[in-house]
């Protein structure tokens, strides 16, 4: 069986490291989890640095969730006053990944996510590159494959296998970027 990761707002934008997650998930390597306020975060990100992105996001977003049809969780809100973290701010994230039963918190804050914290709820919280790493090497054929389907979606512009390897290393993920320069011809 899968595991399950939920995906802070930090992960659903920039663009590509989305389209790449989205793109894993859809191999069923893992079932992707998030929120109705995690896709609240990450466009209102988006969308405060460029307004005229609004329309073009919130189909962005009806995409996602058609992609992903089980991935919004619910319900999770009453447990969100009795956690505590760094940063009380993110708890809403952790109640999220309970009641979503996730295994991984996928996100860029790990300090915000202290192990002690999430350890009672058998949860851990990974960099974005060390999952995207570690599901490359899950079933690598497989998720190769949704790697290139997806940079061969891309068209406006179009990425070389090089390109999009720069692109990712652009996004802080030097891990993915090893991973997929020893399979280039595979991407």
């Amino acid at each position: 069986m899968a595991f399950t990761c939920l995906l802070d707002a930090n992960v659903l934008y920039p663009p590509s490291l989305r389209d790449v997650l989205l793109s894993l998930a859809a191999t069923d390597l893992f079932r992707a989890r998030w929120t109705s306020r995690i896709q609240d975060e990450w466009f209102n990100v988006a969308t405060a640095a460029k307004p005229e992105l609004a329309q073009r996001l919130r189909r962005t977003r009806a995409d996602m969730e058609e992609a992903v049809p089980d991935a919004n969780v619910s319900g999770y809100e009453g447990l969100i006053e009795t956690l505590t973290l760094p940063d009380p701010d993110d708890r809403h994230v952790l109640a999220a990944a309970i009641v979503g039963r996730a295994d991984v918190i996928v996100t860029a804050n790990l300090r915000d996510f202290p192990a002690a914290a999430l350890a009672p709820f058998s949860i851990e919280v990974q960099h974005p590159d060390e999952f995207i790493a570690h599901v490359l090497t899950l079933a690598p054929s497989l998720a190769l494959a949704a790697i290139r389907e997806m940079r061969e979606r891309l068209r406006n512009p179009p990425y070389t296998p090089d390109e999009f390897i720069a692109l990712l290393a652009r996004v802080g993920l030097p891990l993915t970027v090893g991973i997929l320069r020893a399979s280039i011809g595979l991407i």
